[in-house]
């Protein structure tokens, strides 16, 4: 019996999240700040999200950008956000921390896994921050943790595979791991045969123009000017196109689910 593959797409907008789910994602990561890796989302996007798809959504837990060691008072805005998403309908929880040395903080992802029960649990890719895979890994499964978001600790997974297979084979399916990077319709079966995942994590977005205008060029609201007139956005194609490169290694042993 052949393996199946799960797409899941990182999405920071209803546009985006509607995209996701017409192009054949089997689940989104809802987030905001995808400049700084991600942040919390909004309640009122996590609502309006659930109630526009039907797909399973994993609401990113992430307080601010940055480092992945948090403070008490960090600590207890995620316990709070856990409370909003569960309470908004999410399937599951996207977080990650570390503490100063680069070790898992075990005691406190066991709080915050057992928080968001009866939700599914990601650790994210904080994981490829820490200090060693292996040692992270076990950490991880004995905070009850469901699965895993990695690059095997290289900006790319395509770099980093031979990492994440080897992960693979060390959780034998005592956790879920799922690869992500770089993901793009050009890699993602070579990424599949290379680590033997079956589940993978892509952005399947685009830069998009501003339909605004009126520009004021003397002002940036952030820090990289410009980012006012341009978002990026999950493309339907690019994620059909995603599907069918998985679709097209079916024929050697992957098909999508």
């Amino acid at each position: 019996m052949r393996n199946s593959v799960t797409l899941e797409i990182c999405a920071d907008s209803v546009e985006s999240a509607l995209a996701a789910q017409k192009g054949g994602a089997h689940r989104i990561e809802l987030c905001s700040g995808l400049v700084e890796g991600g942040t919390t989302p909004s309640s009122g996007l996590i609502s309006t999200v659930r109630n526009g798809v039907s797909i399973p959504i994993s609401v990113m837990i992430r307080p601010r950008g940055g480092d992945f060691c948090y403070g008490n008072d960090d600590f207890e805005t995620m316990e709070r956000d856990i409370d909003t998403a569960t309470q908004l309908g999410a399937d599951g929880v996207v977080f990650g921390i570390l503490r100063e040395d680069g070790q898992v903080d075990v005691k406190r992802t066991r709080r915050l896994v057992d928080r968001a029960r009866p939700l599914k649990v990601t650790f994210h890719r904080a994981f490829d921050m820490s200090r060693d895979l292996m040692e992270s890994l076990e950490a991880l499964i004995a905070a009850g943790v469901d699965r895993v978001l990695t690059s095997g600790g290289e900006q790319k997974v395509e770099d980093g595979a031979s990492k994440v297979k080897e992960l693979g084979k060390v959780a034998a399916g005592r956790i879920a791991i799922m690869a992500g990077g770089g993901i793009t319709e050009t890699n993602a079966h070579r990424v599949i045969i290379a680590t033997g995942i079956r589940e993978l994590h892509a952005r399947a977005a685009v830069s998009v123009a501003s339909p605004m205008h009126h520009r004021n060029d003397r002002i940036s609201m952030g820090a990289i000017k410009g980012r006012e007139y341009q978002r990026l956005e999950v493309m339907e194609d690019k994620v059909q196109g995603l599907l069918e490169a998985v679709l097209n290694g079916s024929r050697h042993g992957a098909q999508v689910r």
